[in-house]
């Protein structure tokens, strides 16, 4: 049966702004946006396609298997100024020390938060506890949510986009951000390009066990076959990423938990204490990944659908929070001046805002990858003298602290 006009039209309903995606990045800039929905009464739709559990009335249960994220000092002021840092810190382990090195060789640089004049460098938190805590907070919000619910299209009209949901439902929405990670086709039903460099390596996140005391440092160790990062967890649990030439991941992920153990050991060493138990393990293929427009008219784009990096520097969150966090100045500024959320004013001073910060930490993180990532004897005591050097120059080792603390662009 055809729908009426009327129907039509009460299906249709005009939102200010649209949030493809109620994952991390999604959920934060809801949470972000929370007194601009207040003060200005905008309308927001938070639409997220994957089931929510029903957990936030249910008692915290913490997996040794959860996967987690580094939290950089510049995310924990946002998180700050959120009100939401006192929940999250509940579950968050401290980086007081992040240690570099390269497997074989003596170089090393150590970046201390107690140099800068700070508690910790950053913070580890299971993602399932940080996806809580912001949808405990947007459930206090006066926002639309349609989950478990898709985009099935989205079409450019004038004043913004027209969204068809899964569920029958259409919003014509002013600001349209994706913040899908990418997965979704919807940068590709726009025609939005991205630019993809392979890295030929695929990363074995899982959790593991030490035999001593973490003591909050966090590991980055370049070796022969890939880097490998260690992030500090409650307990004398850490988060493993495990880098490897892609194809060469598949024998490890069969390993028996005490073989796989004996060759993580074995390639990384002894400093962070004997590794004595393993939990799941996932694998992931690595790429850079850029979209080539990160704003159109009526849209933003946020978070892994905007940029992908290598995990071992443990950017990628947090240069999504910068985006989240620019991203609302922008619209808090544009409403000064009486401009809409996605008027071209408002999109124009987002995408300057974030091309400096996007540009360098991309810069620097797949700069980091590809300069370890050379199995060269000179290149190899090359850099090792450039982290004795780093770690002997007060200014190098304390700018580079505060570039991982994401407190400088």
């Amino acid at each position: 049966m055809k729908q009426s006009v009327e129907q039509k039209l009460a299906a249709e309903e005009h939102v200010d702004i649209a949030i493809i995606g109620g994952g991390l990045v999604g959920a934060s800039l809801g949470a972000a946006l929370a007194p601009l929905v207040e003060r200005e009464n905008l309308s927001v739709a938070v639409i997220e396609a994957a089931p929510l559990l029903d957990t936030l009335q249910t008692p915290w249960q913490p997996s040794f298997d959860a996967r987690a994220s580094a939290i950089a000092q510049g995310s924990v002021q946002h998180f700050t100024g959120m009100g939401l840092w006192p929940s999250l810190a509940e579950q968050a382990e401290a980086i007081r020390h992040i240690h570099v090195s390269e497997r074989g060789r003596l170089g090393a640089t150590r970046l201390r938060g107690a140099e800068l004049g700070v508690e910790a460098l950053g913070h580890v938190i299971p993602n399932a506890w940080i996806g809580r805590v912001l949808h405990r907070r947007l459930a206090e919000l006066p926002l639309a949510w349609h989950c478990p619910a898709k985009v099935e299209s989205i079409t450019p009209v004038a004043g913004g986009h027209r969204l068809v949901l899964s569920d029958g439902r259409i919003r014509l929405a002013g600001l349209t951000v994706l913040a899908d990670g990418g997965r979704s086709g919807l940068k590709e039903q726009l025609g939005i390009a991205s630019e993809t460099q392979p890295y030929d390596q695929v990363a074995v996140i899982a959790s593991v066990e030490v035999s001593k005391p973490h003591e909050g440092v966090a590991w980055e160790r370049f070796t022969a076959e890939g880097p490998i990062a260690l992030l500090p967890l409650r307990g004398q649990a850490m988060e493993l990423i495990w880098t490897h030439a892609a194809g060469q991941e598949s024998r490890r992920l069969a390993l028996s938990d005490g073989d796989f153990l004996a060759e993580l050991q074995h390639a990384f060493g002894d400093r962070a204490g004997r590794f004595r138990r393993v939990g799941t393990r996932h694998a992931y293929p690595l790429s850079l990944v850029t979209a080539r427009e990160a704003v159109r008219p009526g849209l933003a784009v946020l978070g892994n659908a905007a940029h992908s990096l290598h995990p071992v520097a443990g950017q990628g969150f947090n240069l999504a929070l910068r985006g989240v966090m620019d991203l609302v100045a922008a619209i808090e500024a544009g409403r000064e001046d009486d401009q809409a959320p996605g008027s071209a004013e408002v999109l124009a001073d987002f995408d300057a805002r974030r091309e400096a910060d996007r540009h360098n930490v991309i810069r620097f993180s797949d700069g980091l990858i590809r300069l370890f990532g050379v199995d060269n004897s000179w290149l190899s005591r090359a850099r090792a003298a450039g982290l004795v050097g780093v770690n002997m120059v007060g200014p190098l080792r304390r700018g580079l602290a505060r570039r991982a603390m994401g407190l400088e662009r």
